[in-house]
């Protein structure tokens, strides 16, 4: 996939899969009012972890985060930014040194955003301040692998542009799960 797919509020913002994971897609709220069509909404599955993890880097509930299944990711950014994970508690490191799980945390540039395999639950989220910025589908980020929709899931060397941040990441005053 590449970043110039998509365009992206600030140049050179781009998220690199070192490590891809098992089954890493981008996801937002989905797609609604399609159904008649026979398009299924898709979008994140575990909504409030998504929600959350908008909210920890200062987006908008229907920004694309990244949302990975059981063995996580490692992904690189090319320049300055706020991510935070959220959904199934897991290890996460910062060019290999312990990061909080649940949130913000900034990323130099060129840093390696390590998110381990899901120590409970499935799917975690990893958001990026001014969301993932890849193609629009149907009105809606997410990937819908039963029918082929959005963006498919990272591979290996894959970039996604990053959007504009939206704002400052919000304060963190109570996280709804508990930490790894």
């Amino acid at each position: 996939m590449s970043a110039a797919r998509a365009s992206t509020g600030v140049p050179g913002a781009v998220v690199r899969a070192e490590r891809p994971g098992a089954l890493t897609t981008v996801q937002d709220l989905g797609r609604t009012g399609h159904a008649h069509l026979g398009v299924p909404r898709s979008g994140a599955l575990d909504l409030p972890a998504h929600r959350l993890a908008n909210r920890l880097v200062g987006n908008p509930p229907e920004a694309a985060t990244l949302e990975t299944t059981v063995s996580g990711a490692a992904l690189r950014v090319r320049t300055p930014v706020t991510a935070a994970v959220t959904g199934a508690p897991c290890a996460v490191r910062v060019d290999g040194r312990p990061a909080p799980w649940g949130a913000p945390v900034r990323l130099p540039a060129g840093a390696v955003l390590d998110v381990g395999p899901a120590a409970g639950g499935l799917r975690s989220y990893i958001a990026f301040a001014g969301g993932v910025a890849a193609e629009p589908v149907l009105g809606s980020r997410s990937a819908d692998l039963l029918s082929g929709l959005g963006p498919p899931p990272l591979a290996a060397g894959d970039e996604l542009p990053l959007g504009t941040p939206h704002g400052p990441p919000a304060p963190v005053d109570a996280v709804p799960c508990p930490g790894p």
